[in-house]
């Protein structure tokens, strides 16, 4: 990959380097363009962050970027063949990406951006918000939430064998870990808010949870919210119990992710009042409200996740370098 010198002036600065940044940069260079790609975090950080032993739900050719071929051994890629993938697109492109580069300010106007950062600045005529949500977790606020054996990420099950194991939600994520972690010697409790699984859980995952719950297998409380963590239990509240106790060695919170409003908004990036809080953009070229600043990828949906994802925003990209003239 190829590093731009600090304070060069480009056409087209991308902020973040998931999948989405990379597409953008790789349509900047088959227009001619001078772009560069800034990444607070490493190389798809998000990808990065998912469980170990994931699969995507996407087969391999929807995941494509450049029309590179993504080649896997099974039906859908893995985490690692993902990683190895973008690794191999970001190399073999020789994109300008800056890991580890957080940017703090977008200053100027359309034509005229300066993007300051934690290292330096740049200039840009046009910028490109390509951040993404996985790096921000859905918190509870409530107390003990920083305690260490809680966390809002789950990386794999063989640390909670034996052990009493809360996990908070209902959605495919918290589902998935359920399942695994059982599998691997763990005490599962689940606590969902609502009356039943999110509406988005796999449609082949249904079966095997609720046979779990069924059985005895893993516990699971509906309706149920977390009211308090200590160290080795937690503090639960549901409609028809009221206050009580559950042992939790270890606590996996995955209540999901968003995206980092507060970057969007000192952007100038305006936020919609609706549910999802989605951030203000064309729908034609996803230039927002404030001139020359465009979004790509999963965060132009604000808090719904489940709409975007990789195979269906890929096209942002062309959408955006051809409203560019």
């Amino acid at each position: 990959m190829k590093r731009n010198g600090m304070g060069k002036t480009v056409d087209v600065a991308i902020v973040g380097a998931g999948p989405i940044g990379l597409a953008c940069a790789i349509e900047a260079r088959r227009r001619g363009l001078r772009c560069l790609v800034l990444e607070k975090g490493c190389l798809v950080n998000s990808i990065y962050r998912y469980p170990r032993n994931m699969r995507f739900f996407s087969t391999p050719d929807l995941l494509e970027l450049g029309g590179a071929p993504f080649v896997c051994q099974g039906e859908k890629p893995t985490r690692a063949e993902a990683l190895e993938y973008y690794r191999r697109i970001a190399i073999s492109f020789d994109l300008p990406v800056r890991c580890y580069e957080k940017v703090l300010a977008i200053e100027g106007e359309d034509g005229a951006f300066r993007l300051r950062t934690d290292k330096g600045a740049y200039g840009a005529r046009k910028a490109i918000l390509a951040i993404g949500y996985f790096d921000r977790p859905r918190l509870l606020g409530v107390p003990g939430e920083n305690l260490p054996h809680v966390s809002h990420y789950y990386e794999e099950a063989h640390p909670f064998c034996g052990q009493d194991l809360l996990i908070v939600g209902g959605g495919n994520s918290a589902v998935d870990a359920a399942l695994e972690c059982r599998r691997r010697g763990a005490r599962v409790a689940l606590a969902i808010r609502d009356a039943d699984f999110h509406r988005g859980l796999k449609y082949w995952v249904r079966p095997d949870i609720e046979n779990r719950i069924r059985a005895g297998e893993i516990e699971c409380h509906f309706e149920t919210t977390v009211r308090e963590f200590r160290p080795g239990a937690a503090t639960l509240e549901s409609r028809e119990r009221g206050l009580f106790e559950r042992k939790a060695d270890f606590v996996l919170a995955l209540t999901g992710y968003e995206p980092d409003f507060g970057f969007l908004q000192a952007a100038g990036v305006r936020i919609g009042k609706d549910k999802d809080r989605t951030p203000r953009a064309s729908k034609k070229t996803w230039e927002t409200n404030r001139p020359g600043v465009h979004l790509a990828g999963v965060v132009v949906g604000g808090m719904c996740t489940d709409k975007w994802f990789i195979e269906n925003s890929r096209a942002h990209a062309r959408a955006i370098f051809d409203s560019f003239g």
